[in-house]
């Protein structure tokens, strides 16, 4: 059987859904007037609307997360043109198929007929496999419409991307996936409407937060719970809140270790505790272990902010970030996630300061760029007699044998005389630091009189 088909207009690429079908199959929209949210595309005037309804498709990218329309919008997209239409699907084909569907496109250009190729979750596709379409998105044999929920700057070759336009689609709100479960619920062709159900707005409302801007995921939670409810003989079927909460069970956090949303996830957690906000840092941790991040990435990412953020304006920030993450190897999960509760919340209290990573980053820079010069003879040790007569140690003052403990001996090599890498702030400890390393400067001063 041929991979290829023709589409009517607005036929979505699927026709009728039977029966049988998911709720969500059933339910989705078969033109894009149907189509609810991603105003800033589909809107009047709006870019990707206006590509459509001219026919002059390019090549695309529809970027978002599951659930917002992406390949209920590729299918429509399909749909408004006579084209042959071959969906893909990047779990189940490979080269083969794509060399044998590519030279089919060739040759239906030749004769004059379009070829619109769907790829759902295009980023599993390996890089051998993306390379295949090129030549042929390039000559314009086919117009490539691809979806997927990882950011396309990471998960798409760059050839690819440079000949595809990238749509970001947004989650659906919950008064938008509120409006989609009525709809569900009144259409007695394809959605439930053919059978009274009985549930509250409040009810809808709780799955609409459930799923997260998910619209599959909404309408599977509303489909379970209605064929769970019971009902009189005349009466509607009701959907109670006893019934929701046990269909619903367990919220699955959209989250993907390592993909974007980890790193916009950690993101949120490092720069909350570095604006020391403790109610958002305590949110991002949560967030991330609730969604199945490993508990020890995130106590070591909090070692690093120790460092990084606090340093030596709360010494005990380090202290206290270690300890965690030994709490947690000791305890494990769930008691061990109060450890790093513990932790997040001191990080995000504590002074802040970035002295330290500055500096640090000054001496890298530095080294970077300076030549390594040879350490100065007079803080070499002379371990032989050999090395005390080529001057190892000669000069060197030691300070306990000083008032102050205290010299005005160069430390550094010749070049870098006098750099000053470590600039403390006022904030925390590092007020008395700057202090005493203002102290220090006098004393160094008044040893060279």
């Amino acid at each position: 059987m041929s991979l290829f088909r023709q589409l009517e207009p607005d036929q979505g690429g699927a026709g009728d859904a039977e029966r049988g079908s998911p709720l969500a199959e059933r339910m989705r929209p078969r033109s894009l007037d149907d189509v609810v949210g991603q105003e800033h595309l589909l809107g009047s005037g709006a870019p990707l609307r206006a590509q459509i309804e001219s026919g002059r498709l390019q090549s695309m990218i529809l970027w978002g997360p599951p659930g917002c329309g992406k390949t209920t919008l590729g299918r429509l997209i399909a749909g408004r043109g006579k084209a042959d239409f071959v969906p893909f699907s990047a779990v189940l084909s490979g080269i083969k198929e794509i060399k044998e569907v590519m030279t089919h496109a060739a040759r239906a250009r030749r004769g004059g007929r379009r070829t619109i190729v769907f790829i759902d979750e295009v980023h599993r596709f390996n890089k051998a496999q993306q390379d295949a379409f090129l030549p042929f998105v390039e000559q314009g044999s086919i117009t490539l419409i691809g979806a997927t929920t990882e950011n396309p700057s990471f998960e798409v070759i760059a050839p690819l991307l440079s000949r595809a336009r990238v749509y970001r689609l947004n989650a659906l709100t919950n008064e938008q996936i509120v409006l989609l479960l009525r709809r569900a619920l009144a259409d007695a062709d394809r959605g439930l409407g053919d059978q009274p159900v009985e549930i509250s707005g409040d009810l809808l409302e709780r799955i609409a937060i459930f799923s997260s801007g998910d619209a599959r995921a909404a309408y599977n939670i509303l489909e379970a719970a209605v064929a769970g409810a019971s009902a009189d003989a005349s009466g509607p079927l009701t959907v109670t809140s006893d019934l929701l909460e046990r269909t619903l069970q367990r919220k699955t956090l959209l989250y993907d270790k390592a993909g974007e949303e980890h790193y916009n996830l950690i993101s949120a957690l490092h720069k909350s505790v570095r604006n020391s906000d403790p109610d958002a840092s305590l949110y991002w941790l949560a967030r991330m272990i609730e969604s199945g991040e490993d508990p020890l990435y995130l106590a070591r990412r909090m070692v690093r902010m120790a460092s990084e953020d606090v340093g030596l304006a709360d010494p005990q920030a380090l202290r206290v970030a270690l300890d965690a993450m030994q709490a947690f190897e000791f305890l494990g999960p769930p008691e061990g996630h109060l450890a790093l509760a513990e932790a997040a919340l001191y990080l995000a209290i504590a002074p802040k300061s970035n002295a330290l990573y500055t500096a640090y980053g000054e001496v890298s820079r530095d080294l970077e760029q300076t030549r390594a010069e040879p350490v100065p003879l007079h803080l070499r040790n002379a371990v032989t007699s050999l090395m005390k007569a080529e001057g190892y140690g000669r000069g060197y003052q030691y300070a306990h044998d000083f008032e102050d403990k205290v010299t005005d001996m160069e430390c550094l090599p010749d070049s870098l005389r006098a750099r000053r890498y470590y600039h403390p702030t006022d904030q925390g400890l590092e007020a008395r630091i700057r202090q005493r390393m203002e102290e220090i400067s006098r004393l160094k001063a008044k040893s060279k009189k």
